[in-house]
């Protein structure tokens, strides 16, 4: 079994966005919507409405050794259930 929520995406648009319920995760390339709603449900115990991902594909970084492998990886945005909120994004 593999860890499906890898950690939580904090930027300022995304702080924006939790304002209005979603929330959004770093997580496994190979988890499916299903697995992350069942993640985070089970992990943050709120309910799930909808979940959206998107893959993201990493950049190729120039070193002195050369170009460097990019790396790719999967994130989800989470929204959640009318009154329903994730203390870890409220700093409780």
């Amino acid at each position: 079994m593999y860890y499906v929520i890898k950690r939580p995406l904090v930027t300022e648009k995304n702080s924006i966005m939790a304002e209005k319920g979603v929330y959004v995760f770093e997580v496994d390339k190979e988890a499916t919507k299903l697995d992350i709603k069942k993640a985070v449900e089970k992990y943050f115990r709120v309910k799930v409405a909808n979940v959206n991902t998107a893959t993201c594909r990493g950049r190729a970084k120039r070193t002195k050794f050369g170009i460097g492998k990019p790396v790719s990886w999967k994130k989800a945005l989470v929204r959640l259930q009318a009154g329903e909120k994730i203390g870890l994004f409220e700093g409780a």
